[in-house]
């Protein structure tokens, strides 16, 4: 199975509201290595590595509208952007 890696800015208000660590779990949950980071300008970037499908999977639960998973915070929108692995071990807030 390739392995793929997705990066995805989340905007709206998602620092300072458990997002990262919420994004954690469910990452982990599906077998994901990356890590959350918040970013200056008020946005988190989500960097996940595994099979596309599990990565589709965090990317839908990243735009879920309205959350039916109690995703902390509120998401305007989610840019994603797709590459080859670099080889991610575990998962991480930054």
């Amino acid at each position: 199975m390739a392995l793929e890696r997705m990066t995805a800015f989340v905007h709206g208000h998602v620092q300072g509201v458990g997002f990262r660590w919420w994004t954690r779990s469910r990452a982990l949950e599906l077998g994901l290595s990356g890590h959350a980071t918040n970013l200056r300008d008020g946005r988190v970037q989500v960097v996940a590595e595994g099979p596309r499908e599990k990565c589709e999977e965090l990317l839908g639960l990243l735009n879920e509208q309205p959350s039916t998973t109690r995703r902390p915070g509120t998401v305007d929108l989610v840019v994603e952007q797709w590459a080859a692995p670099k080889g991610e071990s575990g998962f991480i807030e930054r």
